[in-house]
């Protein structure tokens, strides 16, 4: 086991990272959504051009 762990030491530490980058992401897309700003990226012009209104901001 300690000859896998040293022959990929590597993949695993690049794995390790990916994993916690992606553990961070996810959890500021719930803060935000928690705090009610938007994930689609309108901030200036807001949403009512975007086909996809309706399913992000429910009334």
């Amino acid at each position: 086991m300690i000859t896998w762990i040293a022959s990929n030491w590597g993949s695993l530490l690049v794995s390790a990272i990916l994993a916690v980058a992606v553990i961070l992401i996810v959890s500021k897309i719930r803060k935000d959504k928690k705090q009610g700003k938007s994930t689609c990226g309108a901030n200036c012009a807001g949403c009512a051009h975007c086909p996809m209104s309706a399913a992000c901001h429910k009334k």
